[in-house]
């Protein structure tokens, strides 16, 4: 749900949040109104306040158990970063750690999990015909392929059991 609960947001500054407006001329109750409205927006010196309980009720279990190690880390290391820096790195940290996970699954993936003779699954990885053209150093293009077996061998010929 959205946070204006499907009500579009509108800004309570005014007419007067512009400093082009400001310039035309301001009555005196606009000038009153922006001084206080002003002087509403300055936070308390303990805010925001950061309450445990209603953050655990608005995040997922799974989510707070994964992001553990992290936060506790950064919680560490807040003293001597500051809060807002922490928070900052904390937050690469963690994307930048999901992004090597993806990228290291994607690799055993394709590294042991490829699709040969041995398996009915997996993805089958194709390379096109290098484009070679008159004048560079393999033109004509040779293929290794020569006798009809190796078009469909899918590493059948590379197998220890033949050998």
């Amino acid at each position: 749900m959205a946070q204006t609960a499907g009500v579009k947001p509108m800004t309570i500054a005014g007419r007067v949040a512009s400093e082009r407006e400001r310039c035309i001329g301001m009555t005196d109750a606009e000038r009153q109104w922006r001084k206080q409205w002003l002087k509403d927006q300055v936070l308390a010196p303990n805010e925001p306040v950061h309450v445990e309980e209603y953050w655990k009720e608005r995040t997922n279990p799974i989510r707070r158990l994964y992001r553990k190690p992290l936060d506790a880390l950064f919680e560490k290391l807040s003293p001597v970063l500051g809060v807002n820096r922490a928070a900052d790195y904390r937050y690469i940290t963690g994307k930048l750690g999901f992004i090597a996970v993806g990228v290291l699954a994607a690799h055993y993936y394709f590294k042991y999990g490829g699709n040969d003779w041995t398996k009915k699954g997996g993805w089958r990885v194709v390379t096109s015909k290098p484009i070679v053209l008159p004048g560079q150093p393999r033109f004509p293009f040779k293929s290794e392929r020569v006798s009809d077996a190796d078009y469909a061998d899918r590493g059948f010929k590379d197998s220890v059991l033949i050998k």
